[in-house]
């Protein structure tokens, strides 16, 4: 158990989070409602509430599991690696594998392989869970995945992708024909992480948890049945492409969550296609790109979409 003590000045108050977040040097927020949700952050000896509201002097307990720094490496584990150099590694996901850990002894997860390939990338980001990434797939959408081999690297990163000038394009297979290009330009709000959906909000609609999302789609080839997108996210929000996707009445073939139904492939048909983003440091910008699996060009196969 380690102890720490604050200080607040007179008159002043400070939300946990905020008081938390500064007081543990910089723990992601990931982490810390993690913590706050397991009850292992207490002030006084009482659990600490989400959202609450301090004043004046106050201790901090805070009971760190002894494995939470520690992620496994799995020399047996391989991934296709897409782009490597000093700064940062793009990896080939496949879908149905995770990309963070969410626990020290998770196993299978793109993070374990790169404990095991590029042990440097555990000390990039904010938790060694994530071993460097600077973005997420879900789990059963295949492509580029990201990662940083060193803190500046992470941070530049994390950088490009809040100011949206990384490029990031996605091939998917919609339910139903699209003839036209068009954009979804509707708030999304997440919620909790447990929650199994968004919500895509009305247009021009916004909550106090909502967060703005853009989702820009091309046809590239098309059926009576479904259509094969080139879909681009200026915007990264969970769930994004699928959600908006499902909004508009064309949910990602084999999404069961959103409507999609289930496909003898047996996941969802969206792939991180094309990540560009400027590398750390300087440089000629880098665009990395992953095939599509075979299990996808199967479906665009037996779904008569010729690319």
């Amino acid at each position: 158990m380690a102890k720490q003590r604050i200080h607040l000045a007179a008159g002043r108050s400070e939300r946990v989070d905020r008081l938390l977040a500064e007081a543990l040097g910089g723990i992601s927020r990931r982490r810390l409602q993690r913590l706050l949700a397991e009850g292992a952050l207490r002030i006084d000896g009482r659990r600490v509430r989400k959202g609450e509201v301090l004043h004046g002097e106050r201790t901090i307990e805070v009971d760190l599991p002894a494995a939470e720094g520690e992620i496994a490496a799995e020399p047996g584990l391989a991934l296709a690696l897409l782009f490597e150099d000093a700064r940062c590694v793009a990896v080939d996901k496949p879908a149905g594998r995770p990309g963070h850990a969410l626990r020290a002894d998770e196993r299978g997860t793109v993070a374990n392989f790169l404990a095991t390939r590029f042990p440097e990338c555990l000390a990039a980001g904010d938790s060694p869970l994530e071993a460097g990434l600077v973005h997420r797939l879900d789990t059963d959408t295949s492509g580029v995945l990201l990662a940083a081999r060193d803190r500046a690297a992470w941070l530049d990163l994390r950088r490009q992708f809040r100011a949206g000038t990384i490029t990031k394009r996605y091939a998917a297979v919609v339910v139903g024909e699209i003839a036209t290009p068009g954009e979804i330009r509707r708030a999304i709000e997440s919620g909790a992480r447990r929650r199994p959906q968004v919500r895509v909000l009305a247009d021009g609609e916004r909550t106090r948890r909502s967060r703005a999302a853009l989702t820009r789609y091309l046809p590239v080839a098309r059926s009576a049945e479904a259509t094969l997108l080139e879909v681009e996210i200026p915007t990264g929000v969970r769930h994004q492409i699928r959600a908006h996707l499902a909004a508009i009445g064309h949910p990602v073939l084999g999404d069961q969550r959103y409507g999609g139904g289930e496909i003898p492939e047996g996941r969802h048909l969206l792939h991180a296609r094309r990540l560009a983003f400027d590398p750390p440091g300087g440089g000629a910008r880098v665009e990395v790109e992953s095939p599509l699996p075979a299990e996808f060009v199967a479906a665009l196969r037996r779904l008569g979409l010729r690319r």
